[in-house]
């Protein structure tokens, strides 16, 4: 049966179905909000549902044989900007700091691929803050001809949302999409965090060093890298990444052999014995990260392991396996359970999500090796703002990793042709982006390491080298400069890993590729900091 639930209000029309809907038992504006709530559905049934939308040519509103009054949206001729998607405007103030789930169904004809993955077919959120800018949501790499099915993503609502809107339609393609069955959901919402205790005991870290300050490792061994980076640059760190495309064609491949990631598993713990070796030998702590998961990412981005067993379970032997090999040795700083977890799908009927998965691992490899520290990854790339969503495991001796990369237009400027010459400081994305609001950005961070009294390390941060003047080195300096105020551990990305992260390449041209002949800033300001290392 089509109906329509609107709890979002949105504009006269859809405010007055928002009220209508709390006058019969509904959630009003300043109710709790719970986890699971469907607090906004729709499948274009009833002129009410239409009315809110506002109205473009290549829109109309079409009866579907077994679906109902649906929307369709035909380009014949590609239309730049966003002339070919209607929108709603809808209130999320309610839902500040919440993580949404929206879901629709959609049917596409011979919808051409867009010159960027983002554009295509769109059902999306965008909203605008005064702190964070604008923002955009959808899910990614959509087009083509395909019947009906699923689009999802997962937005987080800003904390001071000025005005959000919904959007359909297909942007920077041509072709035909139809949409129907609109539905968002409340994924997340803030827990309740303690009061920092002043009189605390220090938290665990894991080591006895002032700091740890390294690098992430190239993608494969060789022991002059490591003396150069324990003996001549004196880092004291390094995140050792086990990583692979393997996985990377999930969409093509759906019985992902198991059997194939463990023996090139074996072949990455194999040289990983030769990296601590020569980490012993140039007193360089280390970090093993599971770069490259079983099951690898869905085309959502997903780790296939919260959705499918097999692979989670492929995953906990993985961390089983590499604890009884590396147990006690005295150059492992910690185990790093899964790399940028993205979870953008709620786990199905009985499903682990995210969090729990890395907290299986976790008790496994506890019931092997009771002492080495676990490093946990929160969702959305390990982003600063996952952490305003969780809580501390249950679990001993367990260090907490953020990655720092924001503002992305900025850090990953000219990558995959993304737009270049952006400055930092500098208005970016629409915002004063400075060191203050680098602090903004990981008060979420700081605010689970205060209430808690746990340790935080920044397994990744940095900054494009051919960004404009010095702004990468500024961006670093202010980065490093609020990692030290706060005692986090951290390691750069990346070493010899590519040189558009590299310290020893400082042109500012993407196609020199060669190696600078004298040490560049960025360089120069990093040993700085690496000089200051003790030695484990």
């Amino acid at each position: 049966m089509k109906r329509l639930l609107v709890r979002l209000a949105a504009g006269s029309v859809a405010l007055c179905a928002a009220m209508t809907f709390a006058q019969e038992g509904g959630a009003m504006p300043n109710d709790p909000v719970i986890v699971g709530e469907v607090v906004f559905r729709t499948d274009f049934s009833t002129a009410e549902s239409r009315a809110g939308w506002s109205a473009l040519p290549c829109a109309t509103w079409v009866e579907v044989p077994g679906r109902g009054m649906c929307l369709k949206v035909e380009v014949p001729e590609k239309v730049a900007g966003e002339g070919t998607m209607i929108t709603l405007p809808i209130d999320v103030k309610r839902f500040a700091n919440c993580q949404l789930f929206f879901r629709c169904q959609a049917k596409a004809e011979n919808v051409s691929k867009p010159e960027r993955n983002y554009l295509g077919v769109k059902y999306m959120f965008h909203a605008v803050s005064p702190t964070t800018g604008p923002i955009w949501v959808n899910e990614s790499d959509v087009h083509g001809t395909f019947d009906w099915k699923a689009l999802s993503f997962t937005a987080t609502v800003p904390g001071d949302v000025e005005r959000a809107v919904l959007q359909l339609g297909l942007q920077d393609c041509t072709g035909t999409v139809y949409f129907d069955d609109l539905e968002i959901t409340v994924l997340r919402r803030l827990p309740v965090r303690p009061a920092p205790d002043p009189n605390a005991p220090p938290a665990f870290r894991g080591h006895s060093l002032p700091r740890l300050r390294g690098c992430m490792s190239p993608n494969t061994f060789r022991d002059e890298d490591l003396r150069v980076l324990g003996q001549d640059w004196n880092a004291n760190l390094i995140r050792w990444q086990m990583t692979t495309r393997w996985g990377a064609d999930y969409k093509h491949d759906q019985d992902y052999n198991i059997d194939k990631y463990n023996e090139w598993l074996d072949g990455k713990l194999d040289e990983l014995e030769q990296a601590l070796e020569a980490c012993r030998r140039y007193g360089i702590m280390l970090v093993i990260d599971l770069h490259s998961p079983p099951g690898g990412r869905m085309p959502n981005r997903d780790l296939v392991l919260i959705h499918e067993k097999k692979y989670l379970d492929a995953f906990v032997a993985c961390w089983e396996k590499i604890a009884r090999r590396f147990k006690g040795h005295p150059n492992v700083w910690g185990y790093d359970l899964v790399n940028e977890p993205v979870q953008n799908l709620p786990p199905g009927e009985g499903g682990t999500d995210y969090w729990q998965a890395q907290v299986l691992a976790a008790r496994a490899i506890r019931a092997i090796d009771p002492d080495t520290p676990i490093i946990f990854e929160v969702d959305h790339w390990d982003s600063a703002d996952g952490f305003k969503y969780v809580e501390p495991v249950d679990i001993p001796r367990v260090v907490y990793q953020v990655h720092m990369y924001w503002p992305g237009q900025f850090t990953h400027q000219g990558v995959h042709g993304s737009p270049v010459g952006i400055e930092y400081p500098g208005t970016i994305g629409g915002a004063q982006t400075d060191k203050e609001a680098l602090r903004r950005h990981l008060a979420p961070v700081r605010e689970f390491q205060l209430a808690y009294n746990v340790h935080i390390y920044v397994g990744e941060f940095s900054a494009i080298r051919w960004a404009p003047g010095d702004s990468a080195l500024h961006y670093l300096r202010d980065c490093i400069e609020i990692f030290e105020e706060y005692g986090w551990d951290w390691s750069y990305h990346a070493y010899r890993e590519w040189d558009g992260w590299s310290l020893e390449h400082d042109g500012t041209d993407p196609k020199d590729r060669s190696r600078s002949e004298t040490p560049g800033k960025r360089l120069q300001y990093m040993l700085e900091w690496f000089r200051k290392n003790e030695k484990p």
